[in-house]
């Protein structure tokens, strides 16, 4: 509809009362120099360390990379005459000139449980072609590390499926477990096999893949897809043909995705595969910002990167509340107005609870966002079993223990190739399973011995028969320890396994008979004798009585083995 020349000094005057004189300061700047995933931008007086920035075209939209996602950069240097930036994408539409603009916003990615099943990457940008992520909540990627106050020690078993590891090298919730070995060894088939045997326990899994083939990442997703795995995983991916900037921020995204579920109250297992590539990709960032280098061309805070990264790994402290038998899981508040903190909190509530009036209607009960763990799982791979290398030394101090993986033993068909003798685990043997302590109380020790003898029986021509028969056993237990891929074995079957192999049930077996004996000896004790191996299971002990129960059991096996074998 035409606007008659009458009406034209009435729209103006409306439309200059409703006008708003409002500045909107913008802080720009121009880029100087780009190449290498790097960017130098002149101006920026006011940018934050570590502060998004979007570069700009020659009609001010934001430039985009060919999927349409919005090319940003990282202030992380910042000089006396110019910002020193990493670009988080390819870096092709951007040159000298191009304008630059501050968000004000410091780096962040979306978290929530519209992740969960998803591949994203180092941004929380989805790789799977499954839609955008719809998630309200976002992080930023670096944030303090809990501190002491809010821990407690580590209590819970994280079980792995994998005997040679929850027997002698066992892991808790919230404890950092260095895997290291040489390349192809088995590291990244340990992590899977440990995310797998979490099914059906409400923990979260996420898979940091850093510096990979893409190739790689594809099988591990396949792998995750196959067994039900990825219902409960997140990927997140920055394969070896995205830019360094994308691999350095990769697994601070995976911790902070991990951190929404571990604040829920919920436990997180994250793996990261591996921080040797991660380290180089700092590196190359370093150098490209013109740092300075030290050791190996490394820059002065390497080891920072990586101890900040693992210090977010930690158990919660649980905190407890007296309230009502029945009231709302969501209270906040005791009836006698206390929180009381940590296990010795919970002692202390249940003696107020005791001298409470009325105390028999009432409960203590674990407020329900306490008590979370983020336990990781870092991965580092040495050159020729070195582990005394700059990178595995760093990493080994920061963590709660080590799984050393040898080649040798690998390539000999001893899988997990697990080294005894210079694996351990500083803080998970206080949460290790009862029963598989009863039971493997000694094994590490004699396996660590009968690899001694082992050595030396090599060159002594005469060995006295207390050394033959530790090196008959010892075989039989070191393939007793080897375990298929993806089949994680639940608790209460390795404890079996282990109470048969320390009670001499496998001395008259072949040691290439080993896993058949094992097999059927599961399959004879499940159809048989069900309720010894659902009471373990239910109670996680093996008390004096259970443990008669299950040498008569295994006694009957051995002699139905025996005919069987005969036959």
């Amino acid at each position: 509809m035409a606007i008659r020349p009458e009406e034209i000094t009435s729209i103006l005057e409306r439309e200059l009362e409703a006008y708003e004189r409002r500045i909107e300061e913008v802080g720009v700047g121009t880029v100087l120099q780009v190449g290498d995933g790097i960017a130098r931008i002149y101006g920026l007086q006011d940018c934050m360390v570590q502060e998004m920035l979007e570069f700009l075209d020659d009609r001010g939209d934001p430039i985009t990379d060919p999927e349409g996602n919005i090319i940003r950069g990282i202030a992380l240097n910042l000089d006396e005459d110019n910002v020193g930036t990493v670009i988080l994408g390819p870096d092709t539409g951007i040159r000298e000139g191009t304008t630059v603009r501050r968000t004000g916003k410091v780096i962040s990615i979306p978290v929530g449980h519209a992740m969960v099943g998803r591949v994203v990457n180092a941004v929380g940008d989805p790789l799977d072609g499954r839609g955008p992520i719809v998630s309200e909540d976002r992080r930023y990627l670096e944030t303090r590390a809990p501190g002491v106050i809010d821990r407690q020690p580590v209590s819970e078993p994280l079980q792995t499926g994998l005997k040679a590891i929850d027997a002698m090298v066992p892991i808790g919730r919230g404890q950092r477990e260095l895997i290291i070995g040489d390349r192809g060894t088995g590291k990244t088939a340990i992590a899977l096999d440990t995310i797998l045997n979490q099914k059906g326990t409400g923990v979260i899994c996420v898979y940091v893949a850093i510096g990979q083939k893409q190739s790689t990442v594809a099988q591990v997703v396949r792998t995750l897809q196959q067994h039900g795995a990825l219902e409960y995983t997140i990927v997140v991916s920055a394969t070896a043909s995205d830019p360094a900037p994308m691999q350095f921020l990769a697994p601070y995204s995976g911790v902070t995705i991990g951190e929404f579920f571990r604040d829920q109250g919920g436990h997180v297992l994250c793996v990261y595969d591996d921080l040797s590539k991660h380290a180089v990709a700092y590196r190359q960032v370093s150098l490209l910002l013109r740092r300075p280098p030290g050791r190996e061309a490394f820059p002065g805070d390497v080891f920072y990167l990586h101890s900040r990264l693992l210090e977010r790994a930690a158990k919660i402290r649980e905190d407890y509340i007296i309230v009502p038998q029945g009231a709302s899981p969501d209270t906040t508040t005791g009836v006698d107005g206390q929180v009381y903190l940590g296990a010795r909190g919970r002692k202390q509530a249940e003696k107020a609870l005791a001298e409470m009036p009325g105390g028999e209607k009432m409960e203590v009960r674990r407020l329900a966002h306490t008590g979370g763990s983020l336990t990781a799982l870092p991965i580092i791979e040495t050159q020729a079993g070195d582990i005394s290398a700059y990178i595995p030394t760093n990493v080994i101090s920061i963590t709660d223990g080590q799984i050393f993986l040898e080649s040798d033993l690998f390539f000999s068909g001893i899988r997990p190739a697990i080294n005894v003798g210079t694996s351990v685990s500083r803080v998970g043997g206080s949460a290790q399973v009862r029963a598989l302590r009863t039971v493997s109380g000694r094994l590490r020790l004699e396996l660590a011995q009968y690899r001694e003898v082992q050595a030396f029986s090599q060159f002594a021509s005469d060995l006295d028969r207390a050394t033959q028969a530790q090196l008959h056993r010892g075989t039989r237990m070191v393939q007793l320890l080897v375990q298929p891929q993806y089949k994680p074995m639940p608790v209460e079957w390795q404890v079996i396994s282990i109470f048969a192999g320390n009670g001499g049930y496998l001395d008259a077996v072949e040691a290439t008979e080993v896993q058949r004996f094992e097999a059927e000896m599961h399959a004879y004790l499940a159809e048989h004798y069900p309720e010894i191996v659902e009471e373990i299971r239910k109670t996680k002990e093996l008390p004096e009585d259970l443990q008669q129960q299950l040498t008569k059991a295994l006694d009957r096996f051995a002699e139905h083995y025996k005919t069987a074998s005969a036959s």
